[in-house]
């Protein structure tokens, strides 16, 4: 196993060495890094997969690629959790936690009408519509099943989210001055609009670190949502067949890790010693996933997914920015 995956981490890792260098050579020419090397290892990698698609080099590094892309970067959000304390999320209040609910219950509606009115299948508008809403892959794969879904429905849906995700992540921090977002209100949106966790992390990093725990700390109330709609998928949802969700489909280890670390913060237990040492890591850890998610991503996917399914997602995640805008300024988020 780890022979297979050494050619993708070592490409992984050349492709973050570059994006750290670029960032370093940014900061000497115009005194500031303009891009971070988190998104120079975004933009790198899926540039050098786009331009070389039939190159043997993605079969080799397949496995390191989705090692990096996947472990990694789980590892990077379980290990944030040192630097979280629960009280930062009960801080925000109770209404902030019952407006995440609401979001997403009003997205998955909104995202499910327009696909189903843009004369997508049910299914698809389901998958889309959860992916949408709650955790991107993770949604989908965990709803698929349930809804006794189509494979071609499933990749459709998977394959676009991935590219979107990566575009979100690095559109998003462009985002925070054109809508005069607050550190904290950017947070919040990251936390309500990015599809995966890990995604969260990107997006949120380069602008500071309380971005970064706030919109964690949003997201994963978010893919908490995600049990309950299984649940209620799995009763009236449509399907062939009901199949049972696993515990893994429903909270990933890493996000069981990162309330563990977390919890472990809030009453003081980590050493402070560690705490910088376990920020550093995660750092280096979620640069190199980048890199690797990046070199996952063949940018022309979008265009076989169908100009409908792209309509569909696009609009989706227009409306989830819109109601999530609303959320911010109708709860006064400073």
């Amino acid at each position: 196993m780890r022979a297979n995956i050494l050619p993708g981490l070592l490409l992984c890792a050349a492709v973050t060495a570059a994006a750290v260098g670029l960032e370093h050579l940014e900061s000497a020419l115009f005194g500031r890094a303009w891009l971070e090397s988190l998104v120079l290892a975004i933009v790198l990698g899926t540039s050098l997969r786009t331009l070389t698609p039939a190159s043997a080099l993605w079969t080799r590094g397949a496995a390191g690629i989705q090692f990096s892309a996947k472990t990694l970067l789980e590892l990077a959000v379980l290990l944030l959790g040192a630097s979280v304390s629960a009280g930062s999320l009960l801080a925000k209040g109770w209404m902030l936690l019952a407006g995440i609910a609401g979001v997403v219950v009003l997205a998955i509606v909104s995202s499910y009408a327009i696909g189903r009115l843009s004369g997508l299948p049910a299914k698809l508008a389901i998958l889309i519509a959860c992916g949408n809403s709650i955790c991107g892959n993770s949604a989908i794969a965990a709803v698929a099943p349930v809804i006794d879904a189509d494979g071609q429905d499933v990749a459709a849906s998977i394959s676009f989210t991935a590219v979107l995700g990566v575009l979100v992540v690095l559109a998003l921090p462009l985002a925070m001055p054109l809508l005069s977002l607050s550190a904290m209100q950017y947070g919040v949106f990251a936390g309500l609009t990015v599809y995966a966790v890990p995604q969260v992390l990107a997006a949120t990093s380069a602008v500071s670190l309380s971005s970064a725990h706030v919109g964690t700390l949003v997201k994963l109330v978010r893919v908490m949502m995600l049990g309950p709609v299984v649940l209620l998928l799995s009763l009236f949802g449509p399907r062939a067949e009901r199949q049972r969700p696993q515990l893994s489909q429903l909270v990933p280890w890493f996000i069981l890790g990162f309330l563990a670390l977390m919890a472990l913060r809030t009453f003081d237990l980590i050493p402070h010693a560690v705490l910088a040492p376990t920020q550093h890591a995660a750092d280096a850890l979620t640069v190199m996933s980048m890199a690797a998610l990046g070199l996952g991503v063949d940018a022309r996917s979008v265009l076989r997914a169908g100009g409908r399914v792209t309509m569909v997602v696009v609009l989706s995640l227009l409306v989830l920015c819109a109601i999530s805008l609303g959320l911010i300024h109708f709860l006064s988020i400073a």
